[in-house]
């Protein structure tokens, strides 16, 4: 009998910046890949490996099966073998609309459904039954939302206006809307008289139409004459027109201007559930559906244990796997109903990986892209046991990671460097931890914590006075200016709250950099994204005398092959797709004649080869010097200006954000976890930008995990002292030494970190 076959495989591995690099990884163990942002780490695991795996699992089913699955290019490699069936759990924001909650997510909701149409009393009937989004379970007040909307008189109408004046503040419904027009133009309104000075029938009229049983006709103009229109007064028909219709079809108005003229509250019908009273009178142990929904996931296991019945028992056994691994993920206080839209970063991510933990198959490869982003210090010890139980149980489990924690557990390092881009792309290091040496994680491993022992001195504040959103416990504090300041606690522990929501609603004038992506495309480029393609352009049409166009290859300088892409997909018809360099621009996307046209020895696509170091040297343009440099300020001088922004990791995507911003001065700078996606040797870099911020005049406020920041910090504030219903409280304040004499979560993470990481 042959050896099972132990290992994976990987040749020639030449996907993005990856310089024909060949790799053994042992099966059934934990292994982390680590290295700089950019230096290849993904285009290893995901575009080679977790791709190629996902290629040759579709090739087991029948070709008219395959025709309906996503279709996998092959990676450009020369041997890929010995792979297992994948599961990815990624870093990207948990996507889904905002009826998405933690239970349609994990897919617990079905089977609370369906174990109500079985065994709840009185009998309903089917389990769809139960869901807002049919036809008889929803509410018919408030047709499944479970809110009421209503417009709002005092944010539609300014009464000291007249019409023509614009006194209705709803722009469709104002004059510069055909609606508007006619009620200025149709003879049942003075148009320029102030609205408070309407007679009380004239009011009653314009706002709530004539009275019942009556019909009142105003002519509208139109090209073939007046043409009779019936008037039913502007609260109903802004209720027909923009509440009782689904606003987003229509093409005039968005959500948000609905919005902005109502008033929102709950449902008094469902109480907020979006539910049928009807299906709420049914009832298991004395508790609807909806309150099932809202019940911690601790409470709702109790619930579900104590059901008897064997028809609800064998449901009930089939939800409580997925709760319990919720709860091993530290999530006990979440309820089925919370929307994944309000989970915070480090909540969204487990219950991802919790999504993944219900499965008892093996020989699975896990690939997980940076597990700990968005986790408290306290919470990798979580996922560390966790990805051991998953190695336990015969799997292999492939880190992309930058945690030390995390990589001092691996049972093999694979480092990629020396460094990014297209510096990055070898391997450097694979092994064990002990023999880890002379690389940039090397380096770090045994850096003790920093603490600012000089922190600014602190002249004025921002304050927040009883805020309450979501989990937030009517809380007041002040928070300095012009320093830098760390919000730090568990996740779901309100740091967000307090800072994203009830800091941006005080001083809206705030510049957020978020987690979220930046839109990018394949035709997005960094030049593009920082603003400077339009100057680079007019600098070559203005030496040339050609058109800008002509240097753009979304435009008249597309190569006419393959219309400016730079690669042609030919149809293979059901065969794997292929994606072949353009032949004529060889891969440049421009035309030769764009490329025929120099600006200081160099074309315009030589010049995007720039990177951004040199182009430093290059431009004379003060504008696009000054926007280079702050590429160059945020760690990205080793980036080309025409480098893609679809091809850029999760770290450099948020660097260019901040880059984005770093125009300006005197600014409030907050930043969502600054830190994800970054090696520690690039925390340093990241660090200079925000104490040059600051030493600006700006105030940089901080919502981060990671040690190094912290202790850098001028001020801290601790959110705690857990997440939930649990959280919401302000559980320390003061500077980084201070926190050393404190006992809270994160202080005792810095204690160790100051003592070495042992």
């Amino acid at each position: 009998m042959s050896e099972r076959k132990v290992e994976i495989i990987l040749r020639g591995m030449r996907e993005n910046n990856l310089k024909n690099v060949d790799l053994t990884i042992p099966k059934e163990k934990i292994i982390v890949f680590t290295g700089l942002s950019g230096s290849g780490k993904s285009s290893v695991v995901f575009d080679t490996l977790a791709t190629e795996s996902r290629r040759q699992m579709t090739l087991n089913y029948p070709l008219y099966v395959r025709n309906q699955m996503p279709r996998y290019e092959r990676p450009h490699a020369d041997l890929m073998q010995n792979l297992s069936p994948v599961v990815v759990v990624e870093q990207r924001p948990i996507g889904g609309n905002s009826r998405s909650t933690v239970g349609t997510y994990m897919d617990i909701d079905p089977l609370i459904r369906l174990l109500f149409s079985r065994i709840g009393k009185p009998s309903i009937g089917s389990a769809t039954d139960f869901s807002s989004q049919s036809s008889f379970g929803r509410c018919p007040k408030c047709s499944g939302f479970g809110e009421v909307i209503a417009p709002d008189l005092n944010k539609m109408i300014d009464f000291n206006k007249s019409l023509r004046d614009y006194a209705v503040k709803f722009k469709p419904l104002s004059p510069s809307g055909w609606q508007g027009r006619w009620m200025m133009t149709g003879g049942l309104f003075d148009p320029d008289l102030p609205i408070k000075d309407y007679s009380e029938e004239k009011l009653h009229l314009l706002l709530y139409g004539p009275a019942e049983g009556e019909k009142v006709y105003a002519p509208f103009h139109t090209k073939n004459g007046p043409q009779d229109h019936e008037w039913d007064g502007l609260l109903p028909r802004f209720t027909r027109l923009y509440i009782n219709r689904d606003i987003s079809k229509l093409k005039e108005v968005s959500q948000d201007d609905v919005l902005a003229v109502s008033t929102q509250s709950l449902c008094p019908t469902c109480h907020g559930s979006g539910l049928n009273p009807k299906v709420l009178a049914c009832r298991i142990n004395g508790l609807n559906i909806a309150e099932y929904d809202l019940l911690e996931l601790t409470d709702i296991l109790k619930e579900l244990t104590k059901i008897t019945d064997p028809i609800g028992k064998s449901i009930a056994q089939q939800a409580i796997p997925q709760i319990k691994h919720l709860i091993k993920m530290g999530l006990g206080y979440l309820s089925l109903s919370r929307k994944m839209g309000t989970l915070s970063g480090g909540e969204a991510q487990r219950v991802k990986i919790a999504r993944h933990l219900g499965s008892s198959l093996n020989n699975i490869t896990y690939i997980f892209d940076e597990p700990s982003a968005g986790l408290h210090p306290e919470e990798v010890d979580l996922l560390i046991q966790m990805l051991k139980s998953l190695k336990e149980q015969h799997n292999t489990v492939i880190v992309i990671e930058h945690d030390l924690s995390v990589i001092k557990v691996a049972d093999e390092i694979i480092e990629m460097g020396p460094g990014a881009g297209v510096n990055g792309g070898e391997v450097i290091y694979q092994g064990k931890l002990v023999g880890l040496k002379n690389t940039p994680t090397a380096t770090i491993l045994n850096d003790n914590l920093q603490i600012n022992q000089n922190p600014r001195a602190i002249q004025s504040y921002f304050t927040i006075k009883n805020a309450r959103n979501n989990n937030l416990k009517n809380i007041s504090l002040n928070i300095p200016k012009n320093v830098l300041v760390s919000i730090c606690g568990v996740s779901g522990s309100g740091k967000s709250s307090l800072i994203l929501e009830a800091f941006v609603e005080n001083y809206p004038e705030s510049i957020m950099v978020g987690q979220g992506g930046i839109g990018i495309s394949n035709r997005s480029t960094l030049a593009t994204y920082m603003g400077i393609m339009d100057d680079i352009r007019t600098i070559f049409s203005r030496s040339t005398g050609q058109p800008a166009g002509l240097f753009s290859f979304n435009s008249l300088g597309a190569c006419p092959i393959c219309n400016g892409k730079g690669v042609t997909k030919p149809d293979v018809a059901f065969a794997d797709p292929v994606t072949v360099r353009c032949e004529a621009c060889g891969g440049t996307r421009y035309s030769d004649e764009a490329l025929s046209y120099r600006y200081e020895d160099k074309n315009i696509v030589e010049i995007l080869a720039l990177t951004i170091d040199e182009a430093m040297n290059y431009f004379k343009m003060p504008k696009i010097i000054k926007r280079v440099q702050t590429l160059k300020e945020v760690g990205l001088g080793y980036l080309t200006l025409g480098q893609t922004t679809s091809s850029l990791s999760g770290g450099e995507i948020q660097r260019l954000k901040l880059a984005s911003h770093l125009q300006k001065e005197g600014q409030i700078y907050l930043l969502d976890e600054p830190s994800l996606g970054l090696h520690s040797k690039d925390n340093g870099k990241l660090l200079d930008v925000f104490q040059t911020l600051v030493n600006k005049g700006n105030s940089v406020i901080i919502i981060e995990h990671n040690l190094n920041f912290i202790a850098a910090s001028d001020w801290i504030i601790e959110l705690g002292p857990e997440g939930g219903e649990q959280g919401g409280h302000i559980i320390f304040e003061g500077t980084p030494e201070k926190m050393l004499n404190t006992d809270t979560l994160t202080a005792k993470w810095l204690k160790e970190g100051v003592r070495g990481h042992s």
